[in-house]
């Protein structure tokens, strides 16, 4: 009898086909004596539009709201509808006996394939691949390793709620709110509260009212030495004046050694913060090369949350460091011997390892591959060398200065072992004293300076910095963290997954824009977090969703409880905002009262 494979698209199918020595290509399927496979070329069934259940909701009334289907109906993505027939068909052929679910190995993953099965009635038995790599080898020893498909039921249904609560939210707050105001606006539960962080931003930048202050600056020696900030310029002054002339005097020196540890490998949400800072990579042409590299068996399985190793791959991790030290500009380090213990915590891994490139590289003819897949590449090579380097070493010096009654500080930077930080720098070059102070504070207790010449300085504070894709990333990961169980499968908002499509959606829709390395709120992005209630826009709904749905998932709560909950609060916000206060203007219109 034959087991049919359903791979999450066709260059994976392919994959396994080698693997497994699978030969027979078909329209859109491959067979042999023993399997079939085939692929669903990502999602090949949605969640269908609401005028599917009713067609008065082709016309938005405030009167129908909430939209709260009694049993959610599913639609073919347009454009798919031959593959589907193709899965379809090939699940309920007889002689067919098991179904092995290879789509990817996690949650998204888990609902692509559920969805189809049951889109085509099929209820033959599951099995289920889960692999991190796309080696031949990972391939074969997943197949030799195969889960029953009901190990993974509750990771689906945590899947299936966020799915049907993201369609409740966003077509009902969309509808909701676009009602209200007389224009579309498109809401939803991760893209709004990441839009409110850069409303919030640009508020505070916009707002900022800067402040003068002043230091005095000492030349001791060659070294600057300066007080602390001085808010008031005349007693600024009086610090001069005293100081004119006089000596100064040396009256501490500190030194402190200090160690940073070498960084973690790169989960998906670092790998796209490091390309964004480096190269100016968008968070979705970062997760389109790692695709890519992964497709060509360059890479692990890019789509992860973990930066750590399973305790198992210890051999493995090493092999791949050996064969990594071979490729430009690494080949030039000497004397290298990995240290790879703190990558390695099989606690800290869930559903896949981190990001680490893979033995293919050594026979790979890498220099043809496009820049951005080069870049990507060597990136995430520097950061398993990195991580597997000695620590970076160094010395602080602070050394206390007094003169004419007043105080001055001096900070000094040695480096005593670059560690690390050698490897990260035949990728980027970075300043020596990157922390600042200067490496040439030697002083001396009880050391004199005559003849000193104070300059007295002028300062203004300085506004935050409007994000980049990296720092926005990284407000993503850490928003809603207090609201956040330790346990809970995601903090933040979104996953790493979803967050780059999320800022694609922003930009697309109009609510926020790109300016060189910077994105930036619109004015109709700014206009619509001011005019949403605390819900929407903050972080703690997605952090108490995310509670929720990591409970759902390991079996620790209850579904329907969920949706419950989800369908109350929009029943609440529907009652809250009957309508619009036609007293107060309409900020998204202009003083003509033409729509925007």
């Amino acid at each position: 009898m034959m087991k049919l494979i359903i791979a999450e698209k066709p260059s994976v199918a392919f994959a396994i086909a080698k693997a497994l020595n699978i030969k027979g290509s078909k329209d859109g399927y491959i067979e042999n004596t023993d399997y079939v496979i085939s692929w669903c070329v990502g999602h090949l069934v949605a969640l269908a539009e609401p005028s599917v259940y009713d067609e008065k909701y082709l016309k938005w009334n405030y009167a129908d709201l909430p939209i709260i289907p009694q049993e959610f109906q599913y639609k073919i993505y347009g454009g798919k509808q031959k593959q589907f027939k193709v899965v379809k068909s090939l699940m309920n052929r007889k002689d067919i006996t098991e179904v092995i679910n290879a789509c990817d190995a996690g949650r998204e993953g888990e609902l692509i394939f559920r969805l189809v099965y049951a889109q085509a009635n099929c209820r033959k038995p599951i099995k289920r691949l889960w692999i991190s790599s796309m080696e031949e080898s990972a391939i074969r020893e997943g197949f030799t390793n195969l889960k029953d498909g009901s190990e993974y039921d509750n990771l689906y249904h945590s899947a299936l709620c966020r799915l049907w609560a993201d369609w409740l939210v966003g077509i009902n707050s969309t509808r909701l709110f676009s009602l209200l105001y007389r224009k579309t606006l498109n809401i939803g539960r991760v893209q709004t509260p990441t839009l409110a962080l850069l409303a919030d931003r640009h508020n505070k930048i916009s707002f900022f009212k800067k402040e003068k202050y002043f230091t005095v600056m000492l030349d001791v020696g060659g070294v600057k030495a300066e007080t602390e900030r001085i808010d008031n310029e005349d007693t600024a002054k009086e610090v001069v004046t005293a100081c004119e002339h006089s000596q100064a005097v040396c009256v501490s020196v500190k030194k402190e050694q200090k160690t940073e540890k070498p960084p973690k490998l790169f989960d998906l949400t670092a790998l796209q913060r490091a390309a964004n800072r480096l190269y100016g990579y968008t968070a979705k042409q970062t997760l389109d090369y790692a695709q890519s590299l992964y497709e060509k068996k360059l890479i692990t399985y890019p789509r992860t949350d973990s930066r750590y190793l399973t305790e198992d791959m210890a051999d493995t991790v090493n092999r791949v460091i050996s064969v990594s030290m071979s490729v430009s500009p690494f080949d030039s380090i000497s004397n290298f011997v990995p240290e790879v213990s703190a990558m390695l915590n099989s606690s800290k891994v869930s559903d896949h390892h981190a990001i680490i490139p893979t033995v293919q590289i050594e026979t790979a003819d890498i220099a043809e591959l496009p820049n951005g897949e080069l870049h990507l590449l060597k990136l995430i090579i520097c950061r398993l060398i990195s991580a597997a380097a000695e620590p970076y070493v160094f010395e602080n010096t602070t050394a206390i200065f007094e003169c004419g009654g007043y105080t001055f500080t001096a900070k000094g930077k040695r480096i005593i072992s670059y560690g690390f930080k050698a490897v990260e720098k035949l990728l980027a070059s970075s300043s020596e004293n990157e922390d600042g102070g200067d490496p040439s504070v030697t002083f001396t207790e009880g050391e004199t300076f005559l003849d000193i010449k104070p300059e007295l300085c002028e300062k203004y504070t300085a506004p935050p910095k409007p994000y980049t894709e990296d720092t926005l990333l990284s407000a993503m990961e850490a928003a809603g963290a207090k609201e956040t169980t330790d346990d809970a499968e995601r903090k933040g908002l979104g996953t790493p997954a979803t967050r780059a499509a999320i800022l694609e959606k922003l930009v697309q829709t109009g609510f926020a824009e790109r300016k060189g390395k910077q994105i930036l709120p619109t004015k109709n992005g700014t206009l619509l977090v001011s005019v949403l209630p605390d819900t929407l826009i903050s972080a703690s709904l997605t952090a108490e969703w995310e509670n929720r749905l990591s409970l759902i998932s390991k079996g620790k709560a209850s579904p329907k409880e969920f949706m419950q909950g989800i369908e109350a609060m929009l029943a609440e916000l529907v009652s809250r905002y009957r309508e619009f206060d036609r007293t107060q203007s309409n900020p998204f219109q202009e003083k003509s009262g033409v729509e925007l």
